[in-house]
């Protein structure tokens, strides 16, 4: 993370849902708006991965890849120089400006749904390309701020018949924490039963959906605040 006068906010949405009612982007909309309010516009990116998006890895990507790791994981600007191909070239032209994006955030803020019990293929394939080798030194993320919002139409916690169905919030917290990200600078916020308004089936679970919802907009003011 860069250290700046001016704090810089990197929001990323990975909902396919674009017609306002997509949960997760109205809530990483209610945390932009109120840190846009607090900080200003200047320090804020907004990357959209359905609108835009990331071309998923390919051979080329992997061939580069390991020719770094050969070389003991150089840092990114150094990488341009070990290119052999075109391919590659083109591999690395769409890689580092999205590391760059992430190690210039002070807070990285995702919105995103559960798809099948996991995270949107938009979200995987960025994934994919900003886990270069050597993108994020050791250290370099450890106080970057990461703002999760989780939007799922079911409800998967402890005592749920499918607790063990969570593939998303887990897999999130294992990737930041393997990437660097401080624990205590993880912040996961849950938005659950997102579908009992529009499915007569869960309409008793009503209720849990709107105190659900209220929670995770509550969360989210308190971490912009705070």
């Amino acid at each position: 993370m860069t250290v700046n006068a001016q704090p810089s906010l990197l929001r990323l949405d990975s909902s396919a849902d674009n017609s306002g009612e997509s949960v997760s982007r109205r809530l990483t909309t209610l945390f932009t708006d109120l840190w846009r309010e607090r900080y200003g516009a200047a320090g804020y990116r907004h990357r959209d991965l359905v609108a835009e998006p990331v071309p998923p890895i390919s051979s080329a990507y992997c061939a580069l890849g390991r020719r770094v790791e050969g070389k003991g994981l150089v840092p990114p600007g150094e990488v341009g120089a070990l290119v052999e191909n075109p391919e590659e070239e083109r591999e690395w032209a769409l890689t580092l400006p999205l590391v760059r994006e992430v190690s210039a955030a002070d807070t990285v803020l995702l919105g995103v749904p559960m798809y099948n019990f996991s995270v949107p293929a938009s979200l995987k394939a960025w994934i994919d390309r900003v886990t270069f080798p050597g993108a994020f030194p050791e250290g370099s993320l450890r106080r970057t701020r990461v703002v999760v919002a989780l939007a799922r139409g079911g409800a998967y916690g402890p005592g749920t018949p499918r607790r063990g169905f969570d593939f998303q919030e887990p897999y999130l917290r294992a990737y930041f924490g393997n990437l660097g990200v401080a624990e205590e600078n993880l912040h996961v916020v849950r938005a659950e039963m997102t579908m009992a308004d529009r499915l007569e089936d869960l309409a008793r679970f009503r209720p849990v959906a709107d105190a659900s919802l209220a929670e995770a907009r509550a969360v989210l003011a308190g971490l912009v605040s705070g």
